[in-house]
């Protein structure tokens, strides 16, 4: 019987022993397996690189190991396509982002972004290249347009793949605020952007690039109609729901086309406290993109704004929109009317420079706009 025992106890010890040895023969041979492919590997990528000047297998695999920090240009340097799959809520909050530093340790051209607010084509783009022409390193381009409309601009035109993700946009209704604060969203991610204006395809600048660029850039204060109308398209369209955000007595309206510097520019994308009361109860009559702006601002900013819009508009006959200009409207006493006959604050000094812009005016003007441009505008 022991001596049984004895027998089956060396077999298991047997066993054992040869289990031992053949499994690390098994991890080893995994082991030469896994490093022929990689040599493999090395071998093929040696070739690409040697013979057929392929490098991107071997950048690519490099890079999967090891990650590069991120240079300061990387944070500078403007998106390289403005079209992305961000949606409001992720673009509104990358765009909020704001140095706590003063100043900028790298050299900055301030520019100003020309913001388009249009339902498809551009009718005054010819106008408008003839203004930019020259100018290249001061401005940059936004065109926000119907989701469904795509520009056919030749590939040297300044508006070129300048189209931002868009929405559907409803006149006098919140998505209007929308599209705003998405292009003004949209050019903040470009750091060298300091000051914004709002434009529509209906809009001609009236005076020359430099002008405009010297005029803007040297305003302590950001253009923005905002007055109090006790009237009943005024403080008529105020809804007391508003409360206790908004009370009657701080109801502004103003034009929707504003000039805004960097910094109101991130006051308007990043408020969510004003939004929704003016989503909810600014309806119908109330025609939200004269209100929400203004209203919020003259509470949050009071002393950043200069009241009034650089955008000449004609209200004279009434209505529920401006005056449209025609061909027959286009003479040289129409603008000298425009551009001096209005007194106006301009850093806390009278002026009669008031307008850089003007708008509504009817595609059959652009020819003689384009023909009379340097004695009319300068440009």
């Amino acid at each position: 019987m022991q001596l049984r025992l004895v027998k089956i106890a060396t077999l298991n010890s047997t066993r054992t022993t040869n289990q031992s040895r053949g499994f690390p023969m098994r991890v080893l041979g995994f082991m030469l397996l896994f490093l022929g492919i990689v040599i493999g590997v090395s071998i093929i990528n040696m070739f690409k690189i040697r013979y057929l000047g392929i490098v991107e297998g071997a950048h690519t695999l490099i890079q999967s190991c090891f990650k590069h920090p991120d240079s300061l240009q990387d944070w500078i340097e403007p998106p390289l396509s403005y079209m992305h799959t961000l949606d409001d809520n992720e673009l509104f909050w990358r765009a909020s982002f704001v140095p706590q530093i003063e100043g900028y340790p790298f050299k900055r051209i301030s520019k100003i972004a020309f913001m388009f607010l249009t339902r498809g084509p551009l009718p005054f783009s010819p106008l408008w290249e003839k203004f930019f022409k020259g100018n290249e390193e001061f401005y940059t381009i936004y065109v926000h347009t119907m989701p469904s409309y795509r520009a056919n601009f030749s590939t040297t035109s300044v508006f070129y793949k300048k189209q931002i993700p868009s929405q559907v946009v409803e006149w006098g209704m919140m998505s209007m605020c929308d599209a705003e604060r998405r292009l003004l969203a949209n050019a903040l991610l470009d750091i060298s952007n300091e000051w914004f204006v709002l434009l529509s395809e209906a809009c001609i600048p009236l005076q020359n690039f430099k002008i405009i660029y010297r005029y803007i850039s040297r305003s302590r204060f950001s253009f923005m109609g905002a007055f109090d109308e006790p009237g009943p398209y005024g403080r008529g369209r105020y809804d007391q729901r508003m409360l206790p955000e908004v009370n009657i007595a701080q109801w502004r309206k103003g034009s929707q086309w504003f000039e805004a510097n960097r910094k109101l520019a991130i006051d308007i994308i990043k408020d969510i406290e004003y939004y929704p009361k003016f989503e909810q109860f600014c309806r119908d009559l109330c025609y939200v993109d004269e209100h929400y702006f203004p209203t919020m601002l003259t509470i949050q900013s009071p002393f950043a704004l200069a009241n009034r819009t650089l955008t000449y508009v004609d209200w004279s006959k009434g209505g529920a929109h401006p005056a449209r200009f025609g061909k027959y409207d286009i003479t040289a006493e129409f603008f000298r009317k425009i551009q001096q006959d209005h007194t106006c604050v301009y850093n806390n000094q009278p002026t009669t420079v008031c307008f850089l812009f003007a708008r509504k005016f009817a595609p059959d003007t652009l020819n003689i706009l384009l023909q009379n441009s340097t004695q009319f505008f300068g440009y």
